[in-house]
């Protein structure tokens, strides 16, 4: 069970969202691609010690580039508790960003399919649209994203319902 640092003691985590296998599937694209230039580097060269530096050279960098863009992919997740909405987001290898939202303050979530792949492979883009700043908090390679797009909408309205009851009792 994923715990946060700063959960407050009532406080429960209702889903998270991570991004698409589809995206493992892609960075594997890249590697087969990248063993296809390594093979065409040996063939090219006639295998000399010349062809050998490039190689390991070239391997080198693209298996770093594979394990940034790996990195970028994993680390991007929603984490929706029963008070509020966190997105969190690896932009680059040393660059992430952290949004958080009351549920309160959620206008509107959308979901958007586009595509042969992405409707055959269930996946999509997840917008939640929120009132601060007029933020966005937007996942590409959302898996099942109109299914997560209605339970977030859910928890949002369970959050609204319970608090409005709240506040009538109250009055």
């Amino acid at each position: 069970m994923l715990q946060l640092e700063n959960m407050r003691p009532w406080e429960k985590i209702v889903m998270v969202v991570k991004r698409h296998w589809i995206v493992y599937v892609i960075l594997w694209v890249h590697f087969l691609v990248a063993l296809s230039i390594s093979f065409g580097i040996y063939v090219w060269l006639w295998i000399n010690s010349i062809s050998h530096l490039l190689n390991i050279g070239f391997w080198m960098v693209f298996s770093l580039f594979l394990y940034v863009e790996w990195l970028n992919h994993e680390l991007d997740m929603y984490i929706v508790s029963d008070n509020r909405i966190i997105w969190v987001e690896q932009i680059t290898f040393l660059n992430r960003t952290v949004s958080e939202c009351n549920l309160w303050q959620v206008q509107e979530v959308n979901s958007k399919t586009s595509g042969l792949f992405a409707n055959i492979l269930n996946y999509g883009t997840l917008s939640i649209q929120t009132a601060w700043n007029k933020t966005t908090l937007k996942m590409d390679f959302c898996p099942d994203s109109i299914q997560q797009a209605r339970k977030v909408l859910n928890i949002v309205d369970d959050y609204r319902d319970s608090h409005q009851s709240v506040k009538t009792e109250e009055k």
